[in-house]
């Protein structure tokens, strides 16, 4: 199915849409529950002011983003990194820093 400079609200459920594309196309105010996108690529995306809750993003790889603001909590960090530096050593390194003080 093609859909080209249109305007509708679609609802989809049980449904198979892998391989699909999506260009300069506003999915904003959309929302997915209980939906698969693993190994979907993601370019030139505004994702501000979105909320992920038990969302399985291992394995993610996130470059040249804007993360200004952003929270990450109560989430499994094993193996996460920033710029080549475990997450989980920063933290203990901060962790230690403050009983320290």
């Amino acid at each position: 199915m093609k859909i080209h400079q249109e305007k509708h609200c679609l609802k989809a459920s049980k449904s198979d849409l892998s391989g699909s594309s999506f260009h300069d196309v506003n999915l904003s105010g959309c929302s997915f529950d209980d939906v698969n996108l693993s190994g979907c690529g993601f370019n030139d995306v505004n994702l501000s002011g979105g909320r992920y809750e038990n969302v399985n993003m291992a394995g993610i790889r996130i470059n040249d983003a804007n993360l200004a603001g952003a929270s990450i909590s109560q989430c499994r960090l094993d193996g996460m990194t920033i710029n080549g530096i475990e997450v989980t050593e920063l933290l203990a390194a901060h962790n230690a820093a403050q009983e320290a003080k």
